[in-house]
């Protein structure tokens, strides 16, 4: 899966764009990379997004354990990759009926979130048990919303392309030689909310998520990390 938005959607990490601008690296421009997609994976679809979002897909070479979906309600985009075990009895909780699947839950909670819910968007995460990657993007609030499982079983990677959109994939190929050095993992356990403006830990939203540059060589410019908690000894 793919997707890009443009800097008035999102803003991206500094980290990022330090790590791209680190080294010279080759980069292209959104709709090339959009373009390339759709050019190297059989029977891929495409939605543009007004001017400043596009989202792609294919069911090619998927996994039947973690298969893509896509889906488009009042507004709201999602592309989701992986499987929810507790999908039964998140149906329950949103009022969803039984024939309802992971991309539709995903809008669905993210609405509740949106509208009426009284918590903070790392419970919405935290919530969801399974093997997971996910993009949402609220086109009546150019509001995204992107979040990884705990444990990075479906990869999920992100860049800056030369004309400064930001691009999630789940493939590291998909983004290479398009995003330069600025191309990273995007980290396990974490979501990234535009309203917010920076990544959290949904398990730990207080502890700090920092960038470590890599090496030269590596194709990924920098590594996200979520910091330890501190730990405080008592005065004797």
């Amino acid at each position: 899966m793919l997707a890009v938005f443009s800097g008035a959607v999102v803003t991206p990490p500094e980290e990022l764009i330090a790590a791209g601008n680190r080294t010279p690296s080759p980069k292209m421009m959104s709709s090339a990379l959009v373009e390339r997609f759709l050019e190297n994976n059989d029977s891929a679809v495409s939605t543009q997004i007004g001017k400043h979002g596009h989202v792609a897909y294919t069911h090619h070479n998927e996994s039947a354990l973690q298969p893509r979906s896509f889906a488009v309600k009042d507004e709201i985009f999602c592309l989701f990759e992986g499987a929810l075990d507790n999908l039964g009895s998140l149906r329950q909780q949103y009022g969803l009926s039984k024939t309802a699947n992971e991309v539709v839950l995903v809008i669905e909670a993210y609405k509740a979130l949106r509208d009426r819910a009284p918590y903070p968007p790392s419970h919405v995460v935290g919530h969801l048990i399974g093997d997971f990657a996910f993009v949402v993007f609220d086109n009546s609030t150019s509001t995204l919303f992107v979040a990884s499982d705990q444990h990075g079983k479906v990869p999920l990677f992100w860049g800056v392309t030369a004309d400064g959109f930001v691009a999630f994939a789940d493939s590291a190929e998909s983004l290479k030689g398009a995003c330069g050095k600025s191309l990273a993992s995007f980290p396990q356990g974490c979501f990234f909310s535009t309203v917010l403006g920076e990544l959290k830990c949904y398990e730990n939203p207080k502890n700090k998520v920092t960038a470590i540059p890599t090496d030269d060589e590596e194709i990924c410019g920098a590594t996200f990390m979520v910091e330890p908690a501190p730990v405080f000894t008592a005065m004797q």
